[in-house]
């Protein structure tokens, strides 16, 4: 995708998914830099491309939902904590393999390995892999809402 091709995009991703684009254009208010902004706005542009091709009807992720997701994939972390690896790492893959949106949940942890961030080294790092991350689960999370219509 082109630069204007990527401004078309976020401008429908605000008019339809107004909060997951704030939880990225955010980030530099939380000391990530530009470049990293574009690594997490490239996830969610894939995501929103991912949700209009699906075929659902996808409800707006509120705030709410997004503090919700948050909670719970912040806890799961806060879990593996001091977990052996191999125990740790068994979680994560059971995670994965259970999660309702595997493939975007691949995407995201590919590029954010990609751009090497999966290893957070900055405390700026931290909320943008946050945001990543919570972006899948916010899909995740409503698109149980859209199949229960």
């Amino acid at each position: 995708m082109n630069h204007d091709q990527k401004v078309v995009l976020a401008d429908e991703v605000f008019q339809y998914q107004p909060n997951m684009l704030a939880s990225i254009l955010v980030l530099p208010s939380m000391g990530v830099n530009m470049s990293e902004v574009e690594i997490a706005l490239h996830v969610l542009l894939v995501a929103f491309e991912a949700m209009k091709h699906s075929g659902h009807s996808w409800p707006v992720v509120s705030e709410q939902v997004q503090d919700m997701c948050l909670q719970r994939l912040t806890g799961r972390m806060r879990f593996n904590e001091g977990l052996p690896a191999k125990t740790a790492n068994d979680l994560v893959r059971q995670f994965c393999a259970k999660h309702r949106e595997q493939q975007l949940l691949a995407f995201a942890y590919g590029h954010l390995g990609e751009h090497k961030l999966l290893d957070v080294h900055t405390d700026a790092q931290k909320p943008l892999v946050l945001a990543v991350l919570n972006l899948v689960e916010c899909i995740a999370y409503v698109g149980t809402l859209s199949e229960s219509d």
